[in-house]
C-alpha cells in the first residue's frame, strides 16, 4: 500500500458475478471486461475458478495474451479437498495450470461448515488451509486468502475463526480478506469484528468481502474500511449470487469522493457511469435507473420545487456534480414539473412564448389531461414536443391514416403477423403490407413502408426498445396500457408515447409521434 489512505479495489464480477441469476458471460465477453476494468484502474481481477468449468480454463489461456497496464489476474479456487494431498488435488492443479502471478483460497472459517459441509474435523481444515497457502507461496504466488463465511463464523466460534486467519498468514498468505457470505451482518459488527483483526494482525493488509442478502454489503464494506480494510472486494453493478455482492459502482464514489480514500486514479472516476452501463450491456441486464451516481433518475429531478431549486443552485438538491462521475442532470417533464420547466421546453421551440401567454396554460392543462389518462412524458419528451408544436401551430401533418389491418396468423410459419397500411400524402394514396414477428412489427413494417417512398430520410430511422405496461390491471383484458418506443436515427435518440385499451392502436400512436418527430427535425428543424 502507498499510504494509509490508498484502497486495493479487487474485483469478481468475472468470478461472482458470474454467478448472479441471469448472467452467462461468453469467453469474449470476459475479455471485454477485463479490459475495461483495467483501464478504469482496479487492482485485481478475479477472474475465474480454472477448476471449476472449461471456459474459465479457456479463458486463462487466451487472457495471457492481453498486456494489462493496470490490474493482476487473479484465479480462484479452494483449499486441497480433504484427505488428498495437495499436489494431487487436481483444483489445485488448476490454479496452477492458470499461470496467473495471483491466487484466491477460499477456506471455511465458521465450525458449523467444517463439520456439516466438508464433514472433516476442525484440525483438518487447518491443516487444508495450511498446506493450500503454503504449496502455492513455494511457487512463487501472490496469495490471498478468503475467509468464507468469517462473520457468521467469528459469531459462533471466535476462537476457531481466528485460528483460521493465523494458520493462512503462518503458511504465508499476503492478505487475508474476511467474508460475509451469507451477507446478514449487521455494519458495526462488521466494524467492530474488521477493528479486532487488524489489531490482531499488525502490518498485514485485511480485505472485506460482503454479499447484500439484507442490503448492505456497501455499507459493511464501507465500515470495514473506517475498521482498517485496505482491500475491498466488490462486483459491477453488484452482481453476485442470490441478492448479489458490494457494488463497486457505489462504493468507489462513496470512499473516494465522501471519505478521502485513493481506490482508482482521480481521472478516472468520470468513467464510472459508462463502466457500470457497458457491463450492465454485455452482461445483458436491464440498468439499475435508480442506482446511486450513475442511475438514469440519480439526478433527475421532476418535482416543480425541486427543480425551482436545481436551477438556481444544483447543490440544494444534488450531492454532487453528476459530471464528477460522467452522468447528466435530467429535468423531465410531468405534471408536477412546474410552469417555468414546461415554460422552458416551450420557448425552446417558440422563444417568443411567455408564462401569461394563453398557449402555455392550455399546454399545461393538455399535459396534465394526458397524464390523468394514463400519458406519461418524463421519458417520453419527443412525444411531448409534437404536443407542443401542435398547440403552438406549428405542426402540418406529413401524412394522412386512411386504415389499417393488422391479423394474426395461425399457425405461424416464419411470421406470426401482417399487416395492410392505407395512407394518403399530399392527396396521394399508397397502400403497402408487410409481415413481422407480431402485430406491432408488422404494422411498423408496413407503415415505413408506405412512407419511405414519400421521406427516403427515414430508411436511417429503426426502434431500439419497446416497452409495455398495463395501467389499470384491475380491469383485465379490457385495460389501458402505455406503450413506449424508443428509436434512433443513428444520430439521435428518442423515446414516443401512447396509450390505449387496444395495445396495437397505442403502439400506433407511438409510432406516428416517433417518425413525424424525426420528419420535423428534417423538415422543420429544432
Amino acid at each position: 500500500m502507498e499510504d494509509n489512505k490508498t484502497i486495493i479495489i479487487y474485483d469478481s464480477t468475472l468470478r461472482d458475478g458470474a454467478q448472479a441469476g441471469g448472467i452467462s458471460y461468453t469467453l469474449e465477453d470476459k475479455l471485454k471486461i477485463v479490459e475495461r476494468l483495467d483501464k478504469f484502474g482496479v487492482k485485481f481481477i478475479e477472474a475465474g475458478n480454472p477448476g471449476s468449468n472449461i471456459k474459465d480454463q479457456e479463458f486463462f489461456a487466451r487472457v495471457k495474451k492481453m498486456k494489462l497496464k493496470n490490474a493482476k489476474l487473479i484465479a480462484f479456487g479452494s483449499t486441497r479437498r480433504v484427505g488428498i494431498d495437495v499436489k494431487d488435488d487436481p483444483n489445485i492443479q488448476s490454479l496452477i495450470a492458470a499461470d496467473t502471478e495471483a491466487v484466491a483460497i477460499f477456506g471455511k472459517s465458521w465450525d458449523f461448515h467444517v463439520k456439516e459441509v466438508l464433514k472433516t474435523t476442525e484440525d483438518e481444515n487447518l491443516q487444508m488451509i495450511y498446506d493450500t497457502i503454503k504449496y502455492l507461496k513455494s511457487l512463487g504466488k501472490y496469495v490471498v486468502f478468503d475467509a468464507e463465511h468469517f462473520f457468521d463464523g467469528y459469531k459462533n466460534n471466535k476462537e476457531y475463526a481466528l485460528e483460521t486467519l493465523k494458520v493462512a498468514k503462518e503458511a504465508g498468505a499476503d492478505s487475508l480478506d474476511l467474508c460475509d457470505t451469507n451477507g446478514g451482518t449487521f455494519p458495526m459488527d462488521v466494524y467492530n469484528i474488521t477493528k479486532e483483526v487488524v489489531e490482531m494482525f499488525p502490518g498485514t493488509l485485511i480485505g472485506i468481502h460482503c454479499h447484500n442478502d439484507t442490503g448492505m454489503a456497501v455499507a459493511n464494506s464501507i465500515m470495514a474500511v473506517l475498521a482498517g480494510a485496505r482491500q475491498v472486494q466488490g462486483t459491477i453493478n453488484g452482481y453476485g449470487e442470490r441478492c448479489g455482492n458490494a457494488d463497486l459502482i457505489t462504493l468507489i464514489p462513496n470512499l473516494q469522493l465522501k471519505l478521502g480514500f485513493k481506490c482508482v486514479p482521480d481521472e478516472n472516476i468520470k468513467h464510472l457511469t459508462s463502466l457500470s452501463r457497458y457491463v450492465a450491456e454485455i452482461a445483458n441486464m436491464i440498468p439499475n435507473e435508480r442506482a446511486p451516481y450513475v442511475g438514469a433518475y440519480a439526478f433527475t429531478h421532476k418535482a416543480g420545487m425541486h427543480i425551482d431549486a436545481v436551477k438556481k443552485n444544483p447543490a440544494s438538491f444534488e450531492h454532487i456534480n453528476p459530471e464528477i462521475v460522467g452522468n447528466t442532470r435530467r429535468i423531465v417533464l410531468s405534471e408536477v414539473a412546474g410552469r417555468a420547466t414546461i415554460l422552458d421546453k416551450i420557448r425552446e421551440i417558440d422563444p417568443t412564448v411567455t408564462k401569461d401567454s394563453p398557449v402555455t396554460k392550455e399546454i399545461i392543462d393538455e399535459l396534465k389531461r394526458l397524464e390523468n389518462e394514463g400519458y406519461q412524458f418524463e421519458s417520453a419528451e419527443a412525444s411531448f414536443e409534437m404536443l407542443i408544436r401542435k398547440k403552438l401551430g406549428l405542426y402540418q401533418p406529413f401524412f394522412t391514416l386512411k386504415e389499417f389491418k393488422v391479423l394474426i396468423n395461425e399457425p405461424a410459419v416464419e411470421y406470426s403477423s401482417s399487416a395492410i397500411v392505407k395512407i394518403a400524402v399530399d392527396g396521394v394514396t399508397a397502400i403497402t403490407a408487410a409481415e413481422g414477428d407480431g402485430p406491432v412489427h408488422a404494422l411498423d413494417s408496413a407503415l415505413r413502408k408506405a412512407l419511405e417512398k414519400f421521406y427516403p430520410e427515414l430508411k436511417e430511422v429503426h426502434l431500439v426498445d419497446y416497452k409495455v405496461r398495463v395501467l389499470n390491471a384491475e380491469t383485465a383484458t379490457a385495460a389501458k396500457v402505455r406503450v413506449l418506443i424508443e428509436s434512433t436515427d443513428g444520430k439521435d435518440t428518442w423515446t414516443t408515447v401512447g396509450v390505449s385499451t387496444d395495445i396495437v392502436n397505442a403502439s400506433w400512436i407511438a409510432l406516428v409521434d416517433s417518425l413525424e418527430y424525426k420528419l420535423c427535425k428534417e423538415k422543420v428543424g429544432k
